[in-house]
């Protein structure tokens, strides 16, 4: 599979490939998802006139720390109604002062936003910039272990900041927010459909196509033919948007039939790493819209990494991914492969193959060029991969 971007290589320990391909569709979603559409379009006509915020970029990035927050106060309510419903105290992730409904839309007895109650201008951007931030990244010195939603909140909040300059500015984009609603799994399924779009939008924009973005029907292509299964963990080391995992997850889950495989596919089935802190924002929040509720994508350079320290245990049944190319990596990260190259693509398929789980197989995206170049490291590569990898 090939195109002006690039290609697909498919590897497999040992060969055991789906017979056939069947059409892939998207499903029409209905007509709620022309309102959630038109809230999109008019926070991004909000931030477009704000003094901070100047690319598709800074929109995308924007919308998703509020509609991060707007979809914790949704997940609080949601667990208080069940602990309620078992009889049992539910305490609070987030304090009062600090929740959805206290600082970003105090309602009236009338249900209707408590013009009086909510902060706006300077005093609602300096509450966000100097209290609401700081008390959201300490989360990650807080929290009991690196996959909770208490960690994640820290690891999200120590990495954006408000770009938004104009408190008027910002308390109309809350408004918008304000009307979404993350209740129900229809609702959910649409927005994450809508958050898709915005992404892919991001990358159209300009310098970062390819970073965010990998066209999705290639991706349930490469999906459908690993065949993944519930059980076997799924990978992928530079996750950026996470649209393998996002994709992998719906793949997945119409095999759900019991409780315990809906906890596996929470838990300990999609695992990430990815290296840019907007990359990373946006993957975490793309898997909460998705259903992942603590997502175990790592802030991290994967090609930091020595080779030699990955064992058995670090392996993956299923690994998926579309590497940046044409980046470099310093002297003392290719020290990590055995193959030296600068080229960060080379460099991760040499990861991907090491952390490929002996009869595990893979689907990754190269370099077009990748098959025809004579350079040393591209040469040693392909010879690497006929040896050790069933390569299709």
């Amino acid at each position: 599979m090939r195109g002006n971007s690039g290609g697909a290589v498919w590897c497999r320990h040992p060969l055991d490939l789906p017979g056939g391909w069947s059409r892939i569709t998207d499903s029409s979603l209905g007509f709620t998802i022309a309102m959630f559409e038109q809230v999109f379009k008019n926070i991004d006509d909000i931030l477009h006139k704000d003094a901070g915020c100047t690319s598709e970029l800074d929109y995308t990035e924007q919308s998703s720390w509020l509609l991060f927050l707007k979809y914790l106060d949704a997940l609080e309510a949601d667990k208080a109604s069940e602990a309620a419903l078992e009889g049992k105290p539910y305490r609070a992730i987030i304090d009062p002062a600090y929740r959805w409904e206290t600082w970003a839309a105090p309602k009236g007895p009338d249900g209707k936003l408590d013009h009086n109650a909510a902060l706006t201008g300077d005093d609602l951007r300096d509450f966000v910039n100097g209290k609401l931030f700081p008390y959201l990244a300490g989360f990650k010195q807080r929290a009991s272990g690196p996959n909770t939603i208490e960690y994640k909140i820290g690891e999200v909040f120590g990495e954006i900041k408000n770009k938004i300059q104009s408190g008027y500015n910002l308390r109309d984009v809350i408004d918008l927010v304000d009307e979404l609603r993350f209740r129900s799994q229809t609702e959910k399924h649409e927005l994450s459909h809508l958050y898709e779009a915005k992404i892919k939008n991001m990358g159209n924009a300009g310098r970062n196509g390819g970073e965010y973005y990998t066209p999705r029907p290639l991706i349930r292509a490469m999906i459908r033919v690993l065949d993944p299964k519930i059980g076997e963990r799924i990978y992928d080391g530079a996750c950026g948007a996470a649209g393998f995992l996002c994709e992998a997850f719906e793949y997945l889950s119409q095999q759900a039939t019991t409780t315990d495989d809906l906890a596996t596919l929470q838990t300990r089935t999609f695992y990430g790493r990815e290296k840019k802190s907007l990359a990373y924002v946006i993957g975490v929040m793309n898997m909460i819209l998705h259903g992942i509720e603590a997502p175990n994508i790592v802030h991290t350079n994967t090609l930091g990494e020595n080779l030699n320290d990955i064992q058995d245990r670090d392996r993956y049944e299923v690994i998926l991914a579309n590497p940046p190319f044409g980046g470099k990596e310093r002297k003392e990260v290719q020290q990590n492969f055995p193959i030296k190259t600068g080229e960060t693509a080379f460099l991760f398929l040499q990861h991907f193959i090491k952390a490929l789980q002996a009869g595990g197989r893979a689907a990754i995206v190269i370099k077009n060029t990748f098959l025809s170049t004579t350079a040393n490291a591209s040469t040693s590569l392909r010879r690497l991969l006929l040896e050790s990898c069933n390569l299709h």
